[in-house]
């Protein structure tokens, strides 16, 4: 009987599905409930839930367990709204007036019982205490029973998402470290992740109940009238704000800067080459800013080409040089009349390469040799080699009649000849033989001897400054690499960058108008530039190029591993506080307490920079913060890439 009645169960639903009627759908249509739903969720943990779906993810939700006794907009949950991936909820409900009298007259009661108790004790700073905290009850009472005031209960939840539970747990720490800056402490809903995550769902539900009073002045603070987005409205993308989600676009010479300078600290292989790499490149694609690279390692090279610019290699065997008494006529803007006047400004550049050869009279082992006497012996002969080839102020003395005509330029002048350490040298012997001064006696044989590495005539093997400079910036350039690799790291690389900055000085940004609809955006990059510090003329130079950039519309951009050297020489902060953008990637240990010292880190900014992976930091653009990770996209990769085991690979792959 059974198995007739299963039969027919069995045909009735051939005929049904042969001949579907139309109160039969043959496909049920899903909900949205059900199209957005994961596949599961595990609630199993009592500290987290595991959101099952195509890519797993983690899920911890909190609720606010303690607030400050003031409260201030908008400090109080701005960096739990906008702390990366989360939630928040917040449920409030008004207290009615009749309900708020009686607590607070209860409060007012237990007050004045302690106010009493303590004076009874004798503690006097007790009894006072407790006097301003029933004044100020009394105070709210007053008001609400006018009308002025009222009270809420307000829980706040939020919920902090992550792909795997270690980072999960990493967020979790630098998430209340960031609360506890603004004294507000947050808890894990231990044992009811479930109920706290569901409260947290736009459902209209609060399931846990953890709630805390506050009056209108107080919940006011609690709404979420903040931003933390860094950038403009103009520039390039550098990366994406990961609080938000959003693009970073940042102009370096957006005119809300105070100044156009940049610094980037960062570890070894936290990403600070491929940044600057990713920023150079893009600045010139989308903003036309040329770049120059004062490349202390040699990895700026595959940028120039890429972008069609100059790669110039200084090494010891390199036909390639720098004259460093190089000058140019700039163009100065009178201050009275507004209008643009050339000059050659003879003086500075005179102390420019006297700066230089004190450096190089000092040498590596940064003698104390030289003093004020050195200084004063070096600059007159200097100063005599201008004079002596009838250079001054006026911009036509730089220019000499042409016997050939190939010497002509377009102006139908030829340039003159200009001083070089080998000149400079011979003067230097010719004064020293004249000279009856038994003061500067010593001083004329030091330099004589020291310098005689720096001369060709007599093979020196620092000769690559002696003569006249190979070759020249070309103006327009998109971009020119200035590799140094190749020298000496312990002294021939530092001074070959005082040098060149010094050069660079002349030949790149003085050439650019000081009036800011005529001048070029252009951007000077010291790459290692903690490799200056030790040479006090050398950072006494970039201090100045740092302050003076700005006016010639150019910015300088420092990069650095080795935060600490700045840190212990308080002359070269000068260059830090004259940057008004700053980039910290991922950060040593040994460090970071230099850089939260003088950067006014929080504590939880720090540890993200101890923590954070490669491309991801803290970005600081004027008073304005954001983390920030730093993708090139994979075209970019082909050239700003610096690992060298992966340069490997994608040679192979080519081969192959």
């Amino acid at each position: 009987m059974w198995g007739q009645k299963r039969k027919q169960k069995e045909q009735e639903k051939r005929q049904e599905y042969n001949n579907p009627s139309k109160e039969t759908p043959i496909l049920r249509k899903q909900t949205v409930k059900e199209l957005i739903a994961p596949s599961g969720i595990d609630v199993s943990n009592i500290d987290h839930i595991e959101i099952i779906s195509s890519m797993k993810r983690y899920a911890r939700t909190f609720f606010v367990s303690t607030l400050p006794r003031m409260a201030t907009f908008p400090e109080l949950f701005r960096d739990m709204y906008m702390f990366g991936d989360t939630n928040t909820s917040i449920f409030i409900n008004p207290v009615s007036e009749a309900k708020s009298q009686n607590e607070l007259n209860r409060v007012i009661n237990e007050l004045e019982t302690e106010r009493i108790v303590a004076a009874d004790r004798g503690n006097i700073n007790r009894q006072s205490t407790i006097t301003q905290k029933r004044f100020e009850t009394e105070q709210l009472r007053d008001e609400i029973a006018a009308g002025f005031n009222k009270l809420y209960e307000a829980s706040v939840i939020t919920t902090l998402f992550a792909y795997s539970l270690d980072e999960l747990d990493k967020m979790t720490r630098l998430l209340s470290t960031e609360m506890s800056k603004s004294l507000v402490g947050i808890k894990t809903a231990w044992a009811m992740q479930e109920d706290a995550f569901k409260s947290n769902l736009p459902l209209m539900e609060n399931k846990i109940g953890k709630t805390h009073v506050f009056d209108r002045r107080s919940m006011a603070t609690v709404f979420p009238f903040t931003s933390s987005e860094v950038g403009h409205e103009t520039g390039v993308p550098i990366g994406f704000n990961k609080q938000t989600g959003l693009p970073i676009l940042f102009d370096n010479f957006h005119p809300s800067l105070t100044n156009y300078n940049m610094v980037i600290f960062a570890k070894s292989g936290a990403g600070k080459s491929v940044t600057m790499k990713t920023l150079i490149s893009r600045s010139y694609t989308l903003m036309g800013i040329e770049s120059l690279a004062l490349d202390a390692e040699g990895e700026y090279s595959i940028v120039a080409e890429s972008l069609g610019g100059i790669n110039v290699v200084l090494s010891p065997n390199s036909k390639t040089v720098i004259n460093l008494f190089d000058i140019e006529i700039e163009v100065v803007k009178d201050e009275i009349t507004g209008r643009e006047r050339s000059v050659i400004n003879v003086e500075n550049k005179v102390e420019d390469v006297t700066q230089a050869l004190i450096t190089m009279a000092r040498g590596s082992t940064r003698s104390q040799e030289v003093n004020e006497l050195t200084k004063q012996i070096i600059a007159e002969t200097v100063s005599e080699e201008y004079q002596a080839r009838g250079i001054n102020s006026n911009p036509a003395s730089l220019y000499e009649t042409a016997d050939n005509v190939k010497d002509i330029n377009l102006l139908g002048r030829k340039k003159k000849l200009m001083p070089t350490i080998g000149s400079w040298y011979k003067r230097l012997e010719q004064k020293a033989k004249v000279n009856d001064n038994p003061d500067y006696k010593f001083h004329y044989s030091y330099l004589l001897k020291v310098m005689k590495q720096y001369i060709r005539e007599f093979d020196g093997q620092m000769a690559y400054f002696d003569g006249q400079s190979t070759f020249e910036l070309l103006d327009g350039a998109p971009f020119i690499n200035l590799d140094i690799s190749q020298l000496e790291e312990r002294f021939a690389r530092p001074l070959a960058q005082q040098i060149l900055l010094s050069w660079i000085w002349e030949k790149y940004v003085k050439k650019n108008s000081e009036d800011r609809a005529k001048a070029k955006k252009k951007r000077v990059l010291v790459d290692e530039a903690w490799m200056l510090l030790p040479y006090a003329e050398a950072v006494d130079f970039l201090n100045t190029m740092a302050r003076r950039a700005r006016k010639r519309n150019v910015s300088l951009a420092i990069i650095s591993q080795r935060f600490q050297d700045f840190y212990e020489k308080p002359e070269a902060q000068a260059v830090l506080t004259s940057s008004d953008t700053k980039l910290f990637l991922a950060q040593d240990k040994s460090e970071i307490e230099y850089l939260k010292e003088v950067f006014k880190l929080s504590e939880g900014e720090s540890n993200f920079l101890i923590t954070c992976f490669r491309g991801e930091g803290i970005l600081k653009v004027g008073t304005d913060t954001a983390i920030i990770q730093i993708q090139p996209t994979q075209k970019e990769f082909e050239f700003v890439e610096t690992n060298l085991n992966n340069l490997v690979k994608k040679r192979k792959k080519l081969e192959m």
